[in-house]
């Protein structure tokens, strides 16, 4: 049996821990690797908002996978997407996943109140940063308890307001010949609440502006029975219908109108009528519905990740999908453009304190337009442009969404006018 010298196990003993990685500087750095959580709705009633994630994931995959050069080293960049199953239950409960076991340095989070809010409470106790978006900005920072004066420490927000969804809409409406009477659907959740506030939602601005609203009271989201909305609206003489429905409700609450002879000139709703998949759902009553537009392909921007242009994301995701282009493809992209931007900023992965200065600091061109935190409304909140539009049958698609209104944001281009339903 050959003899093991002192000299040569020690030799072996440090060749076994440096292939470990447990020595040597190269193995350190290569083990040091960026991990970028990712919560949203990809199955249950608001799956239609993560659609297109798949692509823009995939897309920022591939331009990040030589990883990102920080301080002179190059770290991989990884990104792990959980599913919240349209349940802010289970939205908290993957994001602690990701904090707790995966030990993300940032966590990024899309999707209405119902998802950015579980998570980024939960950023918020355990000390993560974490940048959210597609939701108002009220629901998301005052259903958290959120104080203009201090904000958060941890999370950071971009999108519009309801400021901006509410002049956009009566910019709308005013194309349009009415008798100024609202009826308004606002349901028991994040958004509804929101909207139907008496102190900052639709109440006292449409007061202000000459409109009367008839707003039946809160019901809960899956309602297959909208009879007592229909028979107060039709009670009131209402010709404006508008608020911030899921998809399967906008399907139910309209083809009940049809059948019960409510026949409004214009129908606003957020959160439902963003999606041409609900539109061609409806058949031809979708006609000249109208919503918010907070992107299009003839957005006058560029992604600062890939240098693509707005009409360039969305013909990538038709050509992808064979589907057609949804607005939040932007903003989700948008989100990863912020993650690679404050990441590039940082010290790099492990480094959750320099990474969250990175992301309070943040002044950056994207594809959705210019996102930097500090100027307000409050702190931890940075605002987007919206438009609004129309959908219209024709074109390449079944629907097409056109720009009706832009008195709030005139760089982007309108091409169109607010037409009557009917």
């Amino acid at each position: 049996m050959r003899e093991i010298t002192r000299r040569g196990a020690l030799k072996g003993s440090a060749a076994g821990l440096a292939a470990a990685g447990v020595i040597g500087a190269p193995a350190i750095a290569q083990a040091r690797r960026i991990k970028i959580g990712y919560v949203s709705p990809q199955t249950g009633p608001l799956a239609p908002f993560a659609e297109a994630d798949n692509f823009v994931i995939a897309g920022v995959r591939e331009a990040t996978k030589a990883g990102l050069s920080i301080g002179g080293r190059n770290q991989p960049f990884e990104i792990l997407v959980k599913d919240s199953q349209s349940n802010p239950n289970r939205a908290a409960e993957v994001a602690s996943d990701l904090i707790l076991k995966d030990e993300v340095d940032l966590m990024l989070v899309a999707s209405t109140p119902e998802t950015t809010n579980p998570v980024c409470d939960q950023c918020e106790v355990n000390e993560v940063p974490c940048v959210s978006s597609v939701a108002p900005w009220q629901p998301w920072f005052f259903a958290r308890g959120g104080k203009p004066d201090t904000g958060f420490k941890y999370t950071y927000h971009f999108f519009w307001g309801l400021e901006d969804v509410i002049a956009v809409y009566t910019n709308m409406w005013g194309q349009v010949p009415t008798n100024k009477s609202v009826g308004g659907l606002f349901p028991n959740d994040g958004d509804g609440n929101a909207w139907g506030d008496k102190e900052r939602g639709f109440p006292p601005v449409l007061g202000k502006l000459g409109y009367k609203l008839t707003d039946p009271g809160r019901f809960q989201n899956l309602n297959d029975n909208f009879s007592a909305q229909i028979s107060a609206f039709k009670a009131a003489n209402v010709e404006v219908v508008t608020g911030v429905v899921i998809p399967p409700d906008l399907t139910t609450f309209w083809n009940q109108a049809q059948q019960q002879g409510f026949k409004p000139k214009a129908v606003s709703i957020g959160k439902a009528l963003l999606f041409p998949v609900v539109l061609e759902g409806l058949g031809n009553a979708g006609h000249n519905l109208s919503t918010e537009v907070w992107w299009t392909p003839h957005h006058p921007f560029k992604s600062s990740l890939t240098g693509a242009r707005a009409q360039q994301l969305a013909d990538g995701y038709t050509q992808a999908s064979k589907k057609q282009w949804t607005q939040p493809i932007g903003f989700v992209h948008a989100l990863f453009e912020v993650a690679v931007d404050v990441m590039k900023r940082s010290k790099g992965a492990g480094e959750r304190a320099s990474v969250l200065d990175a992301a309070a600091k943040t002044r950056l061109d994207t594809i959705v337009g210019p996102i930097a935190w500090g100027a307000g409304p409050v702190k931890n909140v940075a605002k987007t442009p919206l438009v609004g539009g129309q959908w219209r049958r024709g074109g390449t698609f079944k629907y097409d969404l056109v720009i009706t209104d832009n008195q709030t944001a005139p760089n982007i281009p309108i091409a169109g006018k607010m037409e009557a339903i009917g």
